[in-house]
């Protein structure tokens, strides 16, 4: 279920946000799970059910398998209602990992209203606010 931090490409991938990270590392998966409450969300293909249907609280931990081959089946077979899957056309295979991710994180953070987040933006050589109300 894990991967290593010390990867180029994954180093390379978030560049400009390591300093924003609180990255705590575990020696298995075993030890996660004894360590932490959850709730936890387990994203997977196999789940009956999509990623809008839980509210995500304050807390909860989404958990997601290796790009090839997924979170194990017993755990998720022990937990079938913290199952949750992104839709997808039938017999295409699912998102990559990283899209996956960034999908689940934005609809937790949407529910949360974007906490910390910047909500809107500025053009940079127009100002839609001096050009008045648009139609």
């Amino acid at each position: 279920m894990g991967f290593e931090i010390t990867d180029a490409k994954l180093k390379r991938a978030g560049l400009d946000y390591w300093h924003l990270l609180d990255i705590t590392t575990y020696p298995d998966s075993a030890s996660f799970f004894a360590q932490n409450r959850g709730p936890f969300y387990f994203f997977t293909t196999k789940a009956r059910r999509t990623y809008t249907e839980p509210q995500y609280p304050d807390g909860a931990y989404i958990v997601f398998g290796r790009e090839d081959a997924g979170l194990p089946e017993e755990l998720l077979f022990q937990n079938p209602d913290c199952c949750v899957r992104l839709p997808m056309i039938a017999g295409a295979r699912s998102l990559n990992l990283s899209n996956t991710v960034a999908v689940a994180v934005y609809e937790v953070l949407r529910q949360w209203d974007f906490p910390k987040l910047l909500n809107s933006g500025r053009l940079t050589r127009f100002d839609w606010e001096a050009a008045g109300p648009s139609e």
